[in-house]
């Protein structure tokens, strides 16, 4: 169950690891509007990812660190797994879809990983990855539908939260739906006040949910050919938080 301890142990499990970001004033995006971003591009790893796959990864019971860890992603998620599993002393696997981007398959081996590079699509590279989990014991550390994975994430609302403390609204990308839940459960655990709302672009919809957003803040998703997601633990925490609205990212509301 996902819990507020769990997003403040997550945090100081990740206090040496991931950079508190800052928050980044953003004139030109509504003239007239306070509108901060929130620069998870400049974590460590390039992407928010690698606080969710590091607290996950940290929880691991020794048996569990024994036979290692097994992930599928586009990119982010992988360069994430990696370096945790590295730093923790923990073998890796990571499959990739074929036709993802050579610099971040170079990045994730640099990190520590074995890459299995699997011919398709990323549901393709989801297959192997189960089917590697099962057969040779691996843990599968699922990009989104984890509730401790969910916790890392949730990470970036304290943030949000200590360097804004007067925040009108948070602004989320949706995607699988684990930023958007970890963010939303721990601004509304602590600010139930504060408006928060959930964007994906039109045509990417992927069950319809309402997620996350910051007057304040922006991400971004990288999906590699992904024929369906956002199903599951992300999903349910989006329903079960209350107070959360959807936009399209033509600003059409949900």
């Amino acid at each position: 169950m996902l819990t507020l301890d769990k997003v403040y142990h997550a945090r100081y499990v990740l206090r040496d690891v991931a950079r508190q970001t800052d928050l980044i004033l953003a004139p030109k995006i509504a003239p007239g509007r306070e509108v901060f971003l929130k620069t998870e591009n400049l974590q460590n790893t390039g992407s928010f990812k690698l606080r969710g796959a590091y607290y996950k990864i940290s929880q691991l019971t020794d048996e569990e660190r024994k036979h290692g860890v097994v992930a599928c992603s586009a990119g982010n998620h992988a360069q994430g797994v990696a370096l945790a599993a590295t730093a923790n002393g923990i073998p890796s696997i990571i499959c990739l879809p074929d036709g993802a981007p050579i610099s971040k398959v170079e990045a994730t081996k640099a990190y520590g990983a074995t890459v299995k590079l699997v011919r398709g699509v990323y549901d393709d590279a989801y297959e192997e990855a189960l089917r590697l989990a099962q057969e040779e014991g691996y843990t599968f550390v699922h990009p989104f539908n984890d509730e401790l994975v969910i916790a890392g994430q949730g990470t970036i609302g304290l943030e949000i939260l200590d360097q804004i403390q007067d925040a009108d609204a948070v602004v989320v990308p949706i995607g699988g739906g684990g930023l958007a839940s970890g963010i939303a459960f721990a601004v509304k655990s602590l600010r139930p006040d504060i408006k928060v709302y959930g964007v994906q672009a039109e045509g990417r919809e992927h069950g319809g949910q309402p997620g996350g957003r910051t007057g304040r803040l922006s991400g971004g998703s990288d999906h590699c050919g992904r024929r369906h997601q956002g199903q599951g633990t992300g999903r349910q925490h989006l329903r079960s938080v209350p107070g959360l609205s959807g936009w399209h990212c033509n600003g059409q509301r949900r």
